[in-house]
């Protein structure tokens, strides 16, 4: 399509229209295997938008694709149409009637969102998707989804009570309820008659004449899963009306609203969805996790514990539980896990026996843990209450991330993962499905909700390769064939999308699905509506992500990436979309998204478009492209991505390589050279820092000097300290010991050496908190010493000069690396300074010294990690401590979040006895170095500001003390707030007796 009808499109959009190579490129897939590049991507505001677009796909006889949160896994949101983003206007919850239990919503509300809103009401929207916290409720009705706890509240449809749409003709309509229907009498005399019938009159007509034909009934009733099997979503759901009246006696009200749920956006476009609600869950959540030697043990077992009635049972495999060792955030979460005899991760089965007392729950645990000893299944079977059910929770949930960060090019492919069976067929199904695998030397992941007869099942395959787009047709078609043996469905909850499709016929048979295509034809006439879906579908092997015998380019790469190279590493995005989180939920991934709730803000878009442009591009340099710079411009560098994406995708790393290849082809920016110079500069200020102080304390000079260098006038900077605090040091120490490779001898009476990091920042601005550090240090009886070193980096780092960055870590590394030990640890109070040596020098410096910079970060600690240390060998001592009773408030920097922990911090500021310390649930502080001072940056910066941090720190009285340990977070809090954050060291100082 020629641009001109997309740009008069545009202009008759209250929302916006993107029909540019990134934004298409981006919406180009999803969670599944499949790329197509859409013709625009739309973000409607209004009602009047949609009807916009309705008429443009008739008129220029194109597409219209709906997309929520486009986690879908089986290509439902790909496609060469217009894909319609509802996810950023259309969020209200409209209406809620407590009384009748029921809510009315757009389909862009997130379920759990949602259930936030409902829980004063003693409310709950029950179906809960892994992908909850970011899934919504649209998306969830497109595709019906389940989720863990279906044996308890079934799928979407069971609570889809009526629904508001737009027809493929424009017009609106209301689907809902039609006890004691008729179509006689619901249908106008001039559309029985087939004279001037709307499309609604049509689609109950046609929806009458299939059903009341005997012939018709017999072939669902015959073809169709089998009826025991909860989770059914092959195909439309012919087969949930004909159990409705007036087709069956004694069944549920006709409702077409139920048939439009799992029909994938093909029919109609959702506008407005009525719910229903169940009362909250029992108050006391309690987990059985049984350990299980295999698969086989673990299924059988599935079968004792669903007659205790829980309210889940999930697996986790053995393959799930090793990635969840190598991540940073789902190891907390394995905490559980006690491996075999033979030292091999265990097959997890969890049963959910949540109740309203923990005796209710301990009693049944009991009983059901008897009953599977007596028959031989499980060595182990911790129970576990509270927040620890909660990590349980979350690493079940992490289970499809997770398998995104395979090292290589072999994945977990989602191709049959969505089969569903009778519980009491599934221990025989796996066993068939796995001897199946076996005669092809193929293996599979195993996991999800064995009480409801679905395990996801992912094998292994590289799509890049020919072999395993062979294996990718052959072991769906296979499987296809099993699950068709046992009446099961091929799809239990991920739909049927662009990959299983080209099953249906022989799923249900080409009769019922001719009867399918009927109803698609007469509800889309023109094939508007996400085509290519259910009926009429490609080839399952066509438009997938990687082209048969794709090669994986060779890169030069200034960083080192383990067990793969830069493109393997964006690859590991499978887009499962933990990024589209809220601050709702918690976590800090992603901070620009949260502000702008545009997926081009998403870790994942980054990931899709770097992934595009090293896989695809015909430079030499496949870096340099202007589309990744776009793509990046406001990624934060916050390594949040780095521990809470599953997959580990370290964006912040991506964008810093991205930039100094970029830099190698198009030159740095001055504003850049001058942020990764903040050390040189701030040395030669330091020599006149009231000349610098008068400038940028004084507003009018300050703001003539930020618009010179391309920062927000209305952005405050740090002053100069009146000395450094190296100088200060020095001063302090003159004539006390004696230098030996870099250090001065331990004072007599000191417990031990600290090597304190004079970072850049606290030596030419935060002065004061360096000051009492080292005070704070000696008065608990440490021997504190700056060791000889260079800057960190992190200012080169955050610009992404890898070069100029190297040069300053091998130096750091040559200077540490015989001082740092154990014994003697490198302790750092500004986290992004010091947690460099954790993080990107062991992959930024030459091989030569590579184990010297692994070994000097396995001794280097946050200020507060130390505290903690020594406070758990009770080094430290509380009574040393006030007495005094105050409350803190504590936001952490990103990169302590992601790379080190909160606990340190909140045991830190502990320490005096009578102190509550509670955690800001805030996620970035949006200041992010020198992203915040940046003029094109500012107001996305004060944005993330206000999601969580602003708000809560205005909240409090001034009595309470609000820490930061990072001081771009503290400059944040004073700009934004007008209050004062103090490091911990400030405050534990200000503590001392």
């Amino acid at each position: 399509m020629s641009a001109e009808p997309l740009k008069n499109l545009a202009s008759q959009l209250s929302g916006d229209l993107f029909y540019d190579d990134t934004y298409r490129t981006l919406y180009a897939t999803d969670a599944s295997a499949y790329r197509e590049m859409p013709t625009a991507v739309a973000i409607p505001k209004t009602l009047d938008d949609l009807k916009a677009l309705i008429a443009f796909a008739r008129l220029q006889n194109t597409s219209l694709i709906p997309r929520t949160a486009g986690t879908s896994l089986a290509g439902q949101v790909v496609g060469s149409g217009i894909v319609v983003d509802v996810s950023k206007h259309f969020t209200g919850i409209l209406e809620i009637n407590p009384e009748e239990r029921w809510v009315r919503v757009q389909p862009g509300v997130i379920r759990d969102e949602l259930n936030q809103f409902l829980k004063p009401y003693g409310l709950y929207f029950g179906p809960e998707t892994s992908t909850a916290n970011r899934a919504m409720i649209g998306g969830m009705v497109g595709n019906n989804s389940c989720g863990s706890n279906s044996v308890v509240y079934r799928a979407t449809r069971e609570h889809t009570l009526a629904v508001k749409a737009l027809l493929a003709d424009g017009s609106e309509v209301e689907f809902g309820s039609m006890s004691g229907w008729d179509y006689t009498k619901s249908v106008s005399e001039a559309s029985r008659k087939n004279g001037s019938a709307t499309l609604a009159d049509k689609i109950l007509l046609k929806t009458n004449a299939i059903l009341s034909d005997p012939a018709n009934q017999e072939e669902i009733r015959r073809n169709f899963p089998k009826k025991s099997i909860e989770r059914r979503n092959t195909g439309y759901a012919l087969d949930a009306l004909l159990d409705m009246e007036p087709f069956t006696a004694g069944g549920e009200p006709f409702n077409v609203a139920k048939f439009i749920a799992g029909s994938e956006g093909t029919l109609c476009f959702l506008t407005e969805i009525k719910l229903n609600l169940v009362p909250l869950p029992p108050t006391e959540g309690g987990l059985v996790c049984v350990h299980c030697h295999s698969i086989d043990e673990a299924l059988r077992a599935t079968l004792v514990a669903l007659k205790y009635k829980p309210y889940a049972v999930e697996l986790i495999d053995d393959i799930i539980l090793e990635r969840a060792d190598s991540n940073p955030e789902q190891r907390k979460n394995s905490f559980f896990v006690q491996k075999t005899p033979t030292d091999h991760f265990p097959i997890i089965l969890v049963v959910d026996l949540s109740r309203n007392t923990r005796a209710e729950i301990e009693a049944l645990a009991t009983e059901m843990i008897a009953d599977m000893q007596a028959a031989g299944m499980g060595y182990h079977y911790p129970l576990l209450f509270g927040e620890d059910t909660k990590k349980i929770w979350t690493l079940r949930k992490a289970g499809l991330g997770l398998l995104g960060n395979l090292p290589g090019d072999a994945k977990a492919v989602a191709v049959i993962e969505d089969t569903a069976v009778d519980v009491a067929d599934l221990p025989e199904f796996i066993r068939d499905f796995n001897e199946i695998l076996t005669a092809h030397n193929m293996h599979a992941v195993h996991y999800a909700h064995a009480g409801s007869g679905e395990l996801h099942l992912r094998p292994i395959i590289n799509l890049k390769t020919e072999e395993g787009h062979q294996q990718y047709r052959m072991i769906a078609q296979e499987i296809a064939t099993l699950v068709k043996k046992y009446d099961g469905s091929l799809s239990g909850e991920h739909g049927d999308g662009r990959l299983r499709g080209e099953f249906i016929p022989q799923m249900v048979g080409t009769h019922n699905y001719e009867l399918m295509r009927q109803i698609k034809h007469t509800w889309d006439p023109d094939g508007i509506f996400n085509p290519g879906k259910i009926v009429e579908t490609p080839p399952m092997d066509t438009f997938l992500r990687y082209e048969a015998g794709q090669r994986t380019p060779e890169f030069q790469t200034y960083f080192r990436y383990k067990d793969q190279n830069v493109l393997q590493h964006a690859e590991q995005c499978n887009g499962s979309g933990d990024c589209r989180k809220t601050e709702a939920s918690g976590g800090t991934m992603c901070p620009s998204y949260m502000a702008t709730r545009d997926e081009k803000d998403t870790t994942r878009a980054r990931a899709n478009i770097l992934r595009e442009m090293l896989t695809r591009s015909p430079k030499e340099n496949r870096f340099d492209h202007e589309e990744i710079k776009d793509v990046y411009d406001l990624c934060l560098s916050c390594k949040a991505c780095k521990s809470e994406c599953p997959s580990n995708v370290d964006v912040a790393k991506l964008k810093a390589e991205f930039l100094q290849h970029y830099y190698d082809a198009n030159g740095v920016p001055i504003r850049s050279r001058l942020i990764a110079n903040f050390a040189r500069l701030s040395s030669l200020a330091s020599l006149v820092p009231w000349a610098w102080n008068g400038i940028l304390g004084t507003p009018s000079l300050r703001r003539i000097a930020n618009r010179m260098v391309g920062f927000h006038p209305d952005r405050t900077m740090p002053l100069m300290g009146k000395t450094t605090l190296r100088r200060w040091a020095e001063g302090r120490r003159q004539g006390v010991g004696s230098k030996v490779h870099g250090l001065s001898s331990p004072l007599p009476s000191a417990q031990c050496t600290i090597l304190l990091f004079c970072d850049e920042f606290t030596n030419f601005n935060d002065v004061e908190v360096g000051q009492k550090a080292i005070q704070l240090f000696e008065r608990l009886g440490y021997n504190v010493v700056i060791p000889e070193h260079g800057e960190s980096g992190r200012a080169a780092l955050s610009k992404g000069m890898l070069k100029y960055a190297k040069t300053l870590a091998e130096r750091n590394v040559q200077l540490l690396k015989d001082v740092v030990t154990a014994e003697t640890p490198l302790v750092g109070l500004e986290p992004s300074a010091i947690l460099t040596f954790r993080d990107e020098y062991p992959d930024l410096v030459s091989e030569s010294l590579m184990a010297d910079a692994r070994r000097i970060a396995e001794n280097t600690l946050t200020f507060e990690e130390f505290i903690a240390r020594e406070l758990d060998a009770k080094r430290i001592n509380p009574d040393q401590f006030t007495d005094e009773s105050r409350m803190v408030k504590l936001h952490s920097h990103c990169q302590q979040k992601a790379v080190s922990s909160q606990v340190p911090g909140k045991k830190a500021l502990s320490l005096p006895k009578n102190y509550t310390v509670q955690l800001i649930p805030s996620g970035c502080c949006g200041m992010a170095g020198s992203f915040g001072y940046e003029a094109e940056h500012y107001d996305v910066s004060m944005k993330v500001g206000e999601l969580v941090l602003f708000p809560t720190v205005r909240q409090q009285p001034d009595e309470v003390i609000i820490a930061a340990p990072g001081t771009s977070c503290r400059h944040q809090i004073k700009d934004g707030t007008s209050r004062k954050a103090k490091h911990p060291a400030e405050i534990l100082f200000e503590a001392l007796k």
